[in-house]
């Protein structure tokens, strides 16, 4: 057989679920824990190092830091930039990587667009905010959170690679 058809076949063995699927079979959705531990590693792998380049490197310091609402703006942007890149590269972040993790389209488990990957960062820091929005996994069947339900998108557990 062909390598170019046996390729086509695993791709197609990966998109056979269908969102129905997905719902019933809790097992594919990741632990609420890991996705906040993916959160954490994101934050230490990704932000932190903007945050001191801009902090150190760009400025004089952490103090000049605080005292610039532009500098902690652009870190923030930044971040959603890079965030954003992220998912709609690969589906991963380097913390979903680690946790074995996706973000897809919840209609066609595909990878998101730049656009909508962006649109879900600013979701989430809206409803982070107000935090009712990550409670929600706790009470929906497919575990998404408001950025999720927002975005159309939604977590999903991976094998390892």
């Amino acid at each position: 057989m062909r390598f170019r058809t046996l390729k086509k076949q695993s791709k197609n063995k990966t998109q056979d679920l269908s969102k129905q699927d997905i719902i019933e079979n809790n097992s594919l959705f990741p632990v609420y824990i890991d996705r906040i531990k993916a959160f954490i590693t994101d934050m230490f792998m990704i932000n932190m190092p903007i945050l001191y380049i801009i902090a150190y490197v760009v400025l004089s310091g952490k103090d000049a830091f605080q005292a610039s609402e532009v500098a902690q703006f652009s870190a923030v942007v930044l971040y959603a930039i890079i965030y954003a890149l992220f998912i709609s590269i690969s589906a991963q972040t380097p913390g979903k990587k680690a946790y074995n993790m996706r973000v897809v389209d919840s209609k066609t488990q595909q990878k998101l667009s730049f656009i909508r990957a962006l649109w879900r960062f600013v979701a989430f820091l809206l409803t982070a905010t107000t935090l009712l929005g990550l409670f929600l996994p706790f009470y929906r069947k497919d575990k998404k959170a408001l950025h999720d339900i927002m975005s159309g998108s939604m977590n999903i557990k991976v094998n390892a690679e």
